[in-house]
């Protein structure tokens, strides 16, 4: 496996990309695991969030070289399959129904800032680098870029997708990409108490959440969201988890999904 999978008695489960010679660079194989590992955790009763991470210096760092030489002979076809697999695992987690927090433990670069892109939030140690690197290799960050872009925006994309810079993650955070910095031995105490933070949430409201907002941003107008929206809070008041969040509240209690 090139990759790691645990999970805790609260439901938080931790992926740990596996491959720290490498930089946790991707190859189809990790690929697929994500994939099916990702889309099993979505479905799994058990799992209340999913934390994200990397094993040694690197979170990520794009793909892995002994790949990119396979590519370079493939097929217009054989690119198409190949990059249709890696744009499945970005919607898989950028559609995954429970928070994702990104615990970025070292540099992200090309394929590896897409998957930070896909998380809901990202605690980023402060020595780290990110980059869209792939204009200074003769390509672009097509696959990533949906996921990017909805993040950073169409003038951050310019800027730093036609240069292929690297930059900070202070940097990062001012473009959304990125919404906590932490130093290598606090990160592990920060993406805990983000944790807790995201554990007090109600988790059927959680996926209501999620799916609201990506409701919402794709309606062009206001007015567009207007009966989406006012049906939603209705049903979510009259749901059992929204009955139980106001009882809780009028009767000065702990609601029944806290933790701890």
């Amino acid at each position: 496996m090139l990759h790691k999978l645990e999970i805790d008695k609260r439901g938080v489960a931790t992926v740990t990309l596996n491959r720290p010679e490498l930089h946790n660079a991707f190859n189809d194989e990790l690929i697929a695991e994500l994939i099916k590992t990702f889309r099993e955790l979505d479905s799994s009763e058990q799992v209340r969030l999913v934390v994200l991470t990397g094993a040694g210096k690197s979170f990520c760092a794009g793909a892995d070289l002994n790949w990119m030489k396979r590519m370079k002979d493939y097929t217009f076809e054989e690119n198409v399959k190949d990059s249709n697999q890696l744009a499945e695992l970005f919607t898989v987690i950028n559609h995954f129904k429970k928070p994702t927090i990104c615990r970025m433990n070292g540099s992200a670069l090309g394929g590896g800032a897409g998957l930070i892109a896909c998380c809901d939030y990202v605690i980023a140690e402060d020595s780290a680098m990110i980059g869209f690197t792939e204009v200074r290799l003769g390509l672009v960050p097509a696959v990533i870029s949906p996921f990017v872009i909805a993040k950073i925006g169409e003038s951050n994309a310019r800027a730093t997708f036609l240069t292929g810079a690297r930059f900070g993650v202070e940097r990062a955070m001012q473009m959304g990409l990125v919404h906590q910095v932490s130093s290598f031995d606090k990160i592990d105490e920060d993406v805990e108490a983000i944790i807790k933070e995201f554990l007090l949430a109600a988790p059927v409201a959680q996926k209501a959440a999620k799916e609201l907002i990506a409701v919402v941003v794709s309606c062009k107008e206001i007015s567009d969201a207007r009966k989406y929206t006012t049906e939603l809070i209705s049903k979510v008041r009259a749901s059992a988890e929204g009955q139980e969040g106001m009882n809780a509240l009028l009767e000065k209690r702990k609601s029944s999904w806290t933790v701890g």
